[in-house]
């Protein structure tokens, strides 16, 4: 769509189902849901930037008095987002001192020269480092330097290179599917924390996270390892391409004061978070946000071997994924306008004359609902969307609503098909959209059934899961 006739279309469309939705939901509540096709129509169009986009609930709400302004002003500075900026201002000094490469080309030293040896290790690395890291970055740090071996190894072209499809495939896909492995790997897990804590009353440790999200990652993992290794290859074996490796890191030479300083942060912050349990009672108000954004701080203050900070203000003011903040702090707003007006419970009462029975139908009808999102949009804006919702639903039908939500993370956290977001990157390198498309399609039903299934015998045979 024309990026003009988009820009209008979002406002009319807007208008046009407050007009129709009002005589049901009333006027507050029908703009609730008409902000929703606004907004995620602007995110899926672009029109404008999608941190733009995510600004919108400030200004629909001062015009229309919709919730009190304070429930929308503060979700833009709120506990998560004081998170996000400490974890960020962390990965910069990564990127800064080049510890983020280091660790990427270390852990592909133990690859093989075997294609699916390669395959393999370019998504077990991908997946993990998003763990930690925000897809995005894993994404920008993965895809160059698989290309650089592609490129030495004889694959000049990487549009007609059949071999740089499986791995850079491999790439974009791990670093989106490991965004779930822990709360740091994507704001739409901050999101969904955000309800969780709202919905339980108290805190949610990221501990209990891991616990639950694992055995998920794991097969959602083996399922991308299947569906890449079923790929036509026209070879099975790369020659030279972990001596390629080896003589790529020997170059980078010893790890230097500021790699050991940012490595040293990060790992304090993730261990005291993890350990949150064990101190939650004697400190109430160091919650991993504070910690975090604590250590975050003293990247300002820390030096490195050439006696200069890590990081200075002017790099971080630059640097730092403003976008991401607003993207996750506007979908949370969005959140407040629809359950705010009570546009989610009178959305809920109509789904719920369905046959919902919050059975297997239900979790599919979660999982598919939640994925066409995460498709066509970011997983935060997804995550922003079909959270609020599923927990209206949820309740109307008398659900424990916590393993519902913890579902839809993981359906939220798995997109394939489109070139949207951090599948962008590759396709900017050469990778055909087609061939994303071609393998993305048959990827994302698998992994539909994959997360109804694994979801509903979570739900039912596992009591701990829902419970938090």
């Amino acid at each position: 769509m024309n990026k003009k006739y988009s820009l209008l279309a979002g406002p009319l469309i807007c208008a046009a189902l407050t007009f129709i939705l009002q005589y049901y939901f009333g006027f507050k509540s029908a703009l609730a849901l008409g902000t929703i096709i606004w907004m995620g129509m602007w995110w899926i169009t672009r029109p404008v930037d999608i941190a733009v986009t995510a600004l919108l609930p400030i200004g629909i709400n001062a015009v229309f008095n919709l919730v009190p302004a304070n429930q929308i002003i503060t979700q833009y500075f709120s506990e998560i987002v004081v998170l996000l900026v400490g974890s960020d201002l962390i990965s910069l000094t990564w990127t800064n001192t080049g510890l983020d490469k280091r660790l990427a080309i270390k852990t592909l030293c133990f690859i093989g020269t075997s294609m699916k040896q390669q395959i393999t290790v370019w998504l077990f690395v991908s997946t993990i480092l998003s763990i930690f890291l925000p897809n995005v970055v894993v994404a920008m740090i993965m895809v160059p330097i698989a290309v650089s071996m592609l490129h030495f190894i004889g694959e000049k072209i990487i549009k007609t290179s059949k071999i740089a499809i499986p791995i850079l495939l491999a790439i974009v896909w791990g670093s989106g599917i490991g965004g779930f492995g822990s709360p740091l790997g994507g704001s739409a897990n901050l999101v969904a924390i955000s309800y969780l804590e709202g919905i339980c009353g108290h805190e949610f440790m990221y501990i209990d996270w891991v616990s639950r999200f694992l055995p998920f990652l794991i097969l959602t993992m083996l399922l991308n390892l299947v569906i890449l290794l079923s790929i036509k290859l026209p070879v099975k074996k790369l020659a030279n391409t972990k001596a390629y490796f080896n003589d790529m890191y020997k170059q980078l030479g010893p790890m230097s004061k500021g790699e050991k300083i940012g490595l040293g942060l990060f790992i304090i912050s993730t261990v005291l978070a993890f350990a949150r349990p064990l101190f939650a009672e004697a400190l109430p108000a160091l919650r991993p946000a504070y910690i975090f954004f604590i250590c975050g701080l003293l990247t300002f203050m820390l030096h490195d071997e050439e006696g200069k900070v890590l990081l200075t203000w002017k790099q971080a003011e630059k640097e730092l994924m403003w976008g991401m903040f607003f993207l996750f702090a506007g979908g949370l707003a969005l959140g407040k306008l629809v359950t705010g007006t009570g546009a989610a419970t009178k959305l809920a009462d109509v789904i719920t004359v369905m046959p919902l029975t919050g059975g297997i139908e239900t979790i599919f009808a979660f999982t598919a609902f939640s994925t066409i999102l995460t498709e066509v949009s970011s997983n935060t804006a997804a995550a922003s969307i079909a959270i609020p919702i599923i927990q209206s639903i949820s309740e109307a039908l008398g659900l424990n609503v916590v393993p519902y939500i913890l579902v839809t993370i993981v359906a939220v956290n798995c997109a394939y098909i489109l070139p949207v977001s951090t599948r962008a990157i590759p396709i900017g390198y050469g990778l055909e959209p087609s061939e994303l498309f071609k393998h993305g399609v048959l990827l994302s039903a698998l992994n539909v059934i994959l997360t109804t299934v694994v979801g509903y015998f979570f739900i039912n045979y596992w009591p701990a899961f829902g419970q938090i």
